[in-house]
């Protein structure tokens, strides 16, 4: 039985177990300190303290995750979201042009940089994947604020939060933006050490991360408080007159600038305003895993799947009893940030994130989600927005979506063509053995087809697409194990199921 097994098997046990589990505990810290002291002490003496700062973090999310007794969540004390908890986006008041140039100037934005493409079976940070018309998402992300910038004759600063896995590429990817008019600043999100599942001590044999990569993690966005706080850029931002931060993931293409947000933070009616907000949009079958909104111990908070008692996974995914889940667009007052971390207020939910090494050596991570942070902050709330705020891209079958004619490009925005009957997006569902990376998707489509009529697609197997196919309604395209189905140019498939074998061959 591994040493994290004997902790917990431990927590529902009679005082002598007690007296055990505590004294386990105590050891596994305290072992654990011996580990960092020893990394830090071959660290050379300008990295030191650095280092020191983000180690101590790190211990902190140790010792909680020690300390965790069951479920971070007793279901019984879930409330019902109170009134006005969640705001209609519908209701929001748009900003006079006169005012917008000097709300912006109280704005800085921040993507969430610090993943990588290999999902996607690309090598580099996700955000230098070309999305639409050799366009990247940082290509796109830039475009958007030097648009705002021109527009309202302001300055908003782009802030990209990096990880150790991504800084060096995003620094050489950014000086093609010296030109422009936007100042874009980095930093890098903290590096914690992996554990080891059976001992629960570093698999780290020395400090340098990049001579063993495999040993180190980016402990999720929920650092991102505490990083930023360190990097020195808050107090800068402060300093300057800026109040509140907008962060959301870099590759979430509908995460524009929303005025009508910024303008219910900073010109709010009647009550004092938020420090914290969190989007919100309907959720929909396809969305059944997204944390949610909830009311607990008298705070609006963020719940995870993973925070949730198995025995109640299946009312998390109604869409009756949790009608919205978050976006992570996310909207934060920047003194507020400044005092939860000096205070050390942040005890976001940890999530323990089990891996296998290439070596088969079973390690842990424990991370933090960025919105699990709204209840340390005051008066939070949730805006309920257009699902069109939602445009993530995790796979080639969003990917897909994106580079079709569903959407246009307006200086650095998608925006969903006229010519679509219903705002929602179609679902797809493309087979990862054949379409999973994005090298062999784009293999597989002579053009991308026509899906502004599309409500479901279904591929899966050794399919390919010819030019300008138009794809109605659902469609699903099955090739058998050891067959292949070429579409031909100009197919129109409307509310078609294709199986089997067809190969239509030029003669």
């Amino acid at each position: 039985m591994d040493l994290l097994t004997k902790i917990r098997s431990h927590q529902r046990t009679p005082s002598g177990s007690r007296d055990f589990k505590e004294a386990t505990k105590r050891d596994a810290l305290a072992r654990l300190e011996v580990e960092l002291e020893r990394l830090v002490g071959a660290l050379p003496e300008c990295r030191r303290n650095h280092v020191e700062k983000e180690l101590r973090g790190f211990k902190n999310l140790f010792s909680r995750f020690l300390a965790e007794q069951g479920p971070s969540v007793t279901w019984e004390k879930i409330q019902k979201l109170p009134e006005g908890a969640v705001i209609d986006y519908s209701t929001l008041e748009t900003p006079t042009t006169d005012n917008i140039h000097h709300m912006l100037d109280k704005l800085v934005v921040v993507k969430l940089n610090g993943g990588l493409g290999t999902s996607m079976g690309c090598k580099g940070p996700k955000s230098v994947i070309q999305v639409r018309n050799d366009l990247t998402f940082l290509d796109l992300t830039v475009q958007q604020i030097e648009h705002l910038n021109k527009t309202y004759k302001c300055n908003v600063p782009l802030v990209l939060m990096n990880s150790f896995n991504t800084d060096e590429d995003t620094q050489k990817v950014i000086h093609k933006y010296k030109g422009l008019k936007l100042d874009i600043y980095t930093f890098n999100q903290s590096c914690h050490p992996r554990i080891n599942r059976e001992s629960l001590l570093p698999i780290a044999k020395n400090p340098d991360v990049h001579s063993d990569i495999e040993a180190w993690y980016p402990p999720g966005h929920g650092d991102f408080y505490e990083s930023f706080n360190n990097s020195g850029l808050l107090q800068k931002f402060i300093k300057e007159g800026r109040t509140y931060c907008f962060i959301s993931n870099i590759d979430n293409l509908g995460a524009t600038v929303d005025l009508n947000i910024l303008n219910l933070l900073l010109n709010p009616e009647q009550k004092a305003s938020s420090e914290f907000v969190m989007e919100v949009t309907d959720k929909t079958r396809a969305d059944v895993k997204g944390g949610t909104l909830i009311q607990y111990e008298d705070k609006l908070r963020l719940l995870e799947i993973a925070q949730v008692p198995k025995e109640h996974v299946d009312d998390f995914k109604s869409v009756s009893q949790f009608k919205f889940f978050n976006t992570n667009n996310l909207w934060a007052k920047l003194d507020a940030i400044r005092r939860v971390v000096d205070q050390g207020s942040l005890n976001m939910e940890i999530i323990v994130n089990n891996k296998s090494l290439p070596d088969g050596v079973n390690v842990i991570q424990l991370e933090t989600a960025v919105g699990a942070a709204m209840k340390c902050f005051d008066g939070g709330i949730g805006v309920n927005v257009p699902r069109s705020r939602f445009l993530p891209v995790k796979k080639t079958s969003d990917l897909l979506l994106v580079m079709s004619n569903l959407y246009s490009l307006s200086h650095g925005s998608l925006v969903m063509s006229s010519q679509r009957m219903f705002p929602t997006t179609p679902l797809v569902k493309l087979g990862d053995n054949h379409f999973a990376k994005v090298k062999e998707f784009l293999n597989r489509f002579a053009t991308v087809p026509d899906l502004i009529e599309l409500d479901h697609l279904t591929v899966s197997g050794d399919v390919t697409f010819g030019r300008k196919v138009a794809l109605k309604g659902t469609v699903i395209i099955i090739a058998n194990h050891g067959d292949r189905i070429d579409i031909p140019s100009g197919a129109v498939l409307e509310n078609k199921i294709v199986s089997g074998n067809l190969r239509i061959l030029d003669h």
